[in-house]
């Protein structure tokens, strides 16, 4: 018996270390084995129980931690990681030495830039009116930008921008854009003082 099982148009950089029942290039529905090709850098670390779909396209350096899931057609940056139960949902582009902790959501359309830190029980969402008409048609996904860091358990809602160098406090729901270089918290995340004031 197979310990993990690779689908068609995998194709994995050199030295990598695949865990127990790793599932690699899945077809998402409507499309055929192979049909999307899935790359996969240099040096990765795909520990076990971890869903990767057809489509993705990965950088070098990647690991993940157990039970990882992601969707299909994802661009993804070297030397990322996506922690224990997280999931990323399809079209999302992750820039190069991205944190993502454990039991994190990212939806689709959503974009996290270069260096950018979602602590655990992150949740991302893109959905304005869950379950309205035409729904489907417009999903926007929050922007993290660079270096910015998401505390653990907050929330950001659909389209929202978190700006470069960015804090957003633990368990803070954030509802609108976040300037550089702020640190906001609460719920509704307010404007508590700039990054530059902080003593480190």
């Amino acid at each position: 018996m197979d310990e993990y099982k690779i689908y068609q148009q995998v194709f994995l950089g050199i030295n990598p270390e695949i865990g127990l029942y790793v599932i690699l290039g899945i077809p998402p529905g409507g499309k055929n084995d192979g049909e999307l090709a899935t790359r996969i850098g240099n040096h990765a670390i795909i520990r076990s129980h971890t869903v990767i779909y057809a489509g993705n396209i990965i950088g070098d350096n990647f690991n993940t931690g157990h039970g990882a899931f992601l969707r299909e057609c994802n661009t993804i940056g070297s030397h990322v990681s996506i922690g224990t139960k997280s999931i990323v949902e399809h079209h999302v582009q992750i820039g190069d030495h991205v944190r993502i902790h454990s039991q994190v959501f990212v939806p689709e359309f959503s974009e996290l830039k270069t260096g950018c830190w979602l602590g655990p029980n992150v949740v991302l969402t893109n959905a304005k009116y869950p379950l309205s008409p035409g729904v489907k048609e417009n999903l926007q996904g929050p922007v993290i930008e660079e270096h910015a860091i998401i505390g653990a358990n907050a929330t950001i809602l659909p389209g929202v921008r978190i700006g470069k160098n960015a804090i957003v406090g633990a368990g803070s729901v954030v509802t609108r854009d976040v300037p550089d270089n702020a640190v906001v918290a609460g719920n509704p995340a307010k404007f508590i003082k700039s990054r530059n004031d902080l003593p480190y």
